[in-house]
């Protein structure tokens, strides 16, 4: 039987080099810790954001890495990380710029030479207790998306006399407008004549969650305080102050996005 001549050899592909990611430059100037995103959004329509050298407006002008940005004619360098962790008041909106002229959590930052820094999470107007702020965003989204479930603790004062029944139905949960809110974890800490204090954890947050959860089984929230997040607690942190984190704590809040 006759020998099979040899199979060609084909010429292999030549190897792409990896695609370098591009974001918008809103999003850029986030990650870096300049400024929040929609921040950055108004910086570019302001004309206030040059790219190499060159006034860019739009937002989503794509952004490779390599480029000079400068916000103001300065360099918008990465910023140093920064983590605090803040004792919030009740009355203090949690955004940097209210458009109805209320007091915000950024009072309590003035004269810190802090760089920009934004809320992990957010606490409504009427809630108090443990807020963190940070201009690491990646760090600050694997705390808040609800994939990491980064449990949120909270004691909350309601009217009436919830019962173990209560405690049920709060774990089990309630439909409102649309949306599923339970407590991950619920129990009565103490009881008064009127009112009773409530533990209740969280282990992803919706808008007025507790709130919302205790209205549906007939019970108004007179006060909310955040305690824990994860396993950093507020501890004796007095109302209106702010402290820098950890090492430690910083990296046992980290979670992947």
């Amino acid at each position: 039987m006759p020998a099979r001549p040899p199979r060609p050899v084909r010429p292999s592909r030549p190897t792409r080099a990896p695609s370098t990611p591009v974001f918008g430059l809103a999003r850029v100037l986030s990650k870096r810790g300049i400024c929040s995103r929609s921040q950055g959004e108004r910086l570019a329509r302001e004309g206030r954001v040059r790219v190499d050298g060159r006034v860019i407006r739009d937002p989503e002008f794509p952004i490779a890495g390599h480029e000079r940005i400068e916000v103001d004619g300065e360099g918008a360098q990465s910023a140093a990380p920064v983590y605090i962790v803040m004792n919030k008041p009740r009355g203090l909106v949690v955004t940097a710029a209210d458009e109805r002229g209320r007091d915000t959590v950024y009072s309590l930052l003035e004269g810190a030479g802090l760089p920009w820094l934004g809320a992990v999470g957010r606490l409504d107007k009427a809630s108090e207790g443990l807020l963190l702020m940070s201009n690491d965003t990646v760090w600050a989204a694997g705390i808040t998306d609800p994939a990491t479930h980064v449990p949120k603790t909270y004691h909350v004062q309601v009217s009436g006399q919830p019962d173990e029944a209560t405690v049920a139905a709060m774990l089990e949960g309630v439909v409102d407008e649309g949306e599923a809110l339970r407590a991950g974890s619920a129990s009565v800490l103490r009881r008064g004549e009127k009112t009773a204090w409530l533990e209740v954890t969280l282990d992803e947050g919706r808008n007025r969650h507790i709130r919302r959860l205790m209205a549906a089984l007939g019970f108004e929230v007179q006060r909310l305080f955040r305690v824990a997040i994860g396993d950093l607690a507020l501890g004796e942190l007095g109302k209106g102050q702010w402290r820098h984190l950890t090492p430690e704590e910083i990296q046992t809040l980290r979670r992947r996005p």
